[in-house]
């Protein structure tokens, strides 16, 4: 099996578009906004460090803003460091037992969730006029990268399945509230993929192996398998479309 290229056989045009990417220092966020710089947009990313020279990956090609979602001011400020704003993709966010931290402490749960919901729902609203002052072709749009731990009970990450589980919820809403503002709002609900927030479970046959026995596709997600649909996503050839939720996971969600 092939592994995902968005630039394979389709081509994007984002030229003069802003685009903000949270969490976009590596994995799915670096391929994202990766994608949208070769398409011409102007994008920043967020990260957890002071500063781009403190990430051995060269980010060069991005404005970087220092975030940290679990600080509602932080979100704040960097939403209201950005002059416009076409498009934000909500994909910061950290697996918390990696941390060896157990979200079955009520504490743990709630920073799971403050981080990947309520820190995304602040990032979108505190960006919401901004986008609505957009001009781009198809409308803005906000992207939340969900999981299949929106869809599925995964026994390990009751906070983050919540969480993700919430985005869907949320996207709904925001699109039938913002739509007459011009603001698209989607989800993308991705498999597992690769990436360093994934790896001790990519590299586990006990978690890997059941998931990619049951993936159609035959194979686990490569980061930009993540980023041609939300490209698609965010441009004018899906203008009508509105408060869905894609699953981009190999076929994982529809196999028995």
């Amino acid at each position: 099996m092939t592994t995902g290229n968005p630039s394979a056989n389709i081509q994007y045009n984002f030229a003069g578009a802003a685009v903000l990417v949270t969490g976009g220092t590596s994995g799915i966020g670096a391929a994202i906004a990766n994608a949208y710089h070769n398409a011409g947009a102007d994008v920043t990313i967020t990260g957890t460090r002071a500063g781009s020279e403190d990430y051995d990956e060269d980010l060069s090609n991005y404005h970087y803003l220092q975030l940290d979602l679990e600080n509602p001011e932080n979100i704040d400020s960097v939403a209201a460091a950005l002059p416009r704003l076409d498009i934000l993709i909500n994909n910061g966010g950290l697996a918390v037992p990696s941390l060896g931290l157990d979200e079955y402490e009520p504490e743990i749960f709630e920073r799971a969730i403050q981080m990947h919901l309520v820190g995304a729902y602040r990032m979108a609203r505190r960006c919401s006029d901004t986008l609505a002052r957009s001009q781009l072709p198809g409308g803005a749009s906000i992207i939340s990268i969900a999981s299949m731990s929106s869809f599925f009970g995964i026994e390990i990450v009751p906070g983050y399945g919540a969480a993700k589980t919430g985005l869907l919820g949320m996207t709904r809403a925001l699109a039938v509230a913002w739509g007459k503002r011009n603001i698209r709002v989607n989800a993308v609900a991705a498999g597992l993929t690769a990436s360093r927030m994934t790896a001790a479970t990519v590299a586990s046959p006990e978690w890997s192996a059941p998931t990619l026995a049951r993936t159609p596709a035959g194979r686990l997600g490569d980061p930009n398998d993540i980023a041609g649909p939300v490209l698609f996503l965010s441009s004018a050839a899906a203008g009508w479309v509105t408060g869905q939720t894609l699953a981009v996971d190999g076929g994982f969600s529809i196999s028995g």
